[in-house]
């Protein structure tokens, strides 16, 4: 009997996962109609702004998004995706330095710099740092954590210092502590918290529909029409497969009393890992690729890697 139940708990699980995953798919494959539709319609009018939620939503039903802010069917690196900065004045004080703090949501780094002007016209001062306080949570934890970070270094105008977080972090504080040269006039300082990038796992069962969708995007970023149908297109089709490899037929079987898994062979497993992390390894250098200049070098470099050990 307890056999019995067991099988059918298990079976239930994964008529659930099954449905669960045509349910995303179909909504995102019917998303995908529109962007196509509505991407053919325009003339020159096309409504970016509504596209783009859109495309978000899906990207975040497609990679599991979680209320943590975490995602099933992706992670964060320590790639730059973006970054909150901000300037603050350092007025000279001999007996007190001032704090200036900042706060961001999945920061892996504080770039600090002192910029070569003040005012457009004005050369700017040298700025003493300190120290950097933070206070992070990390990405897996469920307490703040709390470190100091001396640093105790003027910047030049033009100089710039980063400090790196010890865990890519879902809330971030930072609160610098610095100070101008006693004498002579304000000092500006500039502070920026680094955004960590979302890298999609290879091995989500979404993989070449969300890679589809970040081409959407792009497209949509660049009003290029084409692109975005193109796209759009290869994505309805990859899910459409997918919904036909996922639907489940029920058959009617009799009971049995024990429930037999057998194991799958083991050469086609490591192939298939084989496979997984070259796809992994390529979907990180296709999103360095399309970043700034500092990391298409970088995409490079990993791509010339991945070349010379397929060999």
């Amino acid at each position: 009997m307890k056999s019995t139940m067991l099988g059918f708990l298990l079976l239930t699980q994964v008529v659930f996962a099954q449905s669960a995953a045509v349910n995303v798919g179909q909504r995102v494959a019917e998303d995908a109609i529109v962007l196509d539709r509505v991407a053919q319609a325009s003339k020159r009018d096309l409504p970016t702004d509504l596209l783009k939620r859109i495309v978000t939503e899906d990207l975040d039903l497609m990679r599991g998004k979680r209320a943590d802010g975490t995602y099933q069917n992706a992670s964060f690196e320590r790639f730059d995706s973006g970054r909150i900065s901000k300037s603050f004045s350092i007025e000279p004080d001999a007996k007190e330095m001032k704090t200036v703090e900042m706060k961001g949501e999945w920061v892996y780094r504080v770039l600090l710099e002192a910029p070569g002007r003040k005012l457009l016209v004005r050369k700017n001062r040298p700025v003493w740092i300190e120290r950097v306080d933070l206070e992070y949570l990390g990405e897996r934890s469920t307490s703040v954590e709390r470190q100091t970070i001396d640093v105790k270094q003027w910047l030049q105008p033009g100089e710039f210092r980063a400090v790196e977080l010890p865990a890519i972090s879902r809330q971030a504080t930072a609160r610098v502590v610095a100070s101008a040269e006693p004498k002579g006039g304000y000092a500006n300082l500039n502070v920026a918290l680094v955004k960590a990038r979302i890298v999609d796992n290879a091995d989500s069962p979404y993989a070449e529909a969300v890679t589809s969708l970040k081409g959407v995007q792009r497209g949509l970023e660049n009003n290029d029409v084409p692109s975005i149908r193109s796209m759009a297109q290869r994505m309805r089709s990859s899910l459409t497969r997918g919904a036909e490899s996922a639907v489940y037929v029920p058959q009617s079987v009799p009971a049995q009393s024990t429930v037999t898994v057998l194991p799958p062979p083991a050469a086609p497993q490591a192939d298939a890992a084989g496979r997984l992390e070259m796809q992994a390894e390529l979907q990180v250098i296709e999103d360095l690729l399309t970043g700034n200049d500092g990391e298409r070098r970088e995409g490079l470099d990993r791509l010339h890697q991945l070349i010379r050990k397929m060999r």
